[in-house]
């Protein structure tokens, strides 16, 4: 079966994405910080702890999706961390904010000339919600700590013939 193989397919971009993404905003947090509180949702009482924490978390659960372990748990994290995404994606269009998502770095409000991608943003993000929910239905997939450990997901006689 391509079930195994597929889900390996997700967990790896997904995972690849949450660690990239992760990855550009930890050597500046303060930046982390910035666009967290230009989507005003939140009070900066938990804006600011949110910035700081949120590339840690990425870098976590995408090292977790790529060596599939604890593969149902991380594609749940992953699921519903871009879903926040696309919801605050969504809330900065509907409110006429003008800034940069922030999704690798960056983020805050759009310079002069400067026009927000909202549309494509979501698109991506909402497709990285996919891949974690495909991932929630069948992990570990391939080449998986969760099956090597037999933690989750008897992947052993799936595929056997791929």
């Amino acid at each position: 079966m391509a079930i195994p193989w597929v889900t390996t397919v997700a967990r790896l971009v997904l995972g690849g994405v949450l660690i990239v993404a992760g990855a550009l905003k930890i050597g500046n947090p303060a930046d982390s910080v910035v666009a967290v509180k230009a989507y005003q949702l939140l009070p900066d009482s938990i804006a600011v702890p949110v910035g700081y924490a949120l590339p840690i978390l990425e870098i976590v659960v995408g090292v977790l999706l790529v060596v599939g372990l604890l593969t149902r748990v991380a594609a749940v994290v992953a699921g519903l961390l871009m879903f926040a995404f696309v919801f605050g994606i969504a809330w900065a269009w509907a409110n006429g904010l003008r800034i940069d998502c922030g999704c690798f770095g960056g983020g805050g409000q759009l310079g002069a000339g400067q026009e927000p991608t909202y549309l494509l943003d979501i698109l991506r993000d909402f497709g990285l919600v996919l891949l974690g929910a495909w991932t929630v239905r069948f992990p570990p997939g391939r080449l998986a700590l969760d099956g090597a450990l037999g933690l989750g997901g008897d992947t052993d006689d799936e595929g056997a013939d791929d």
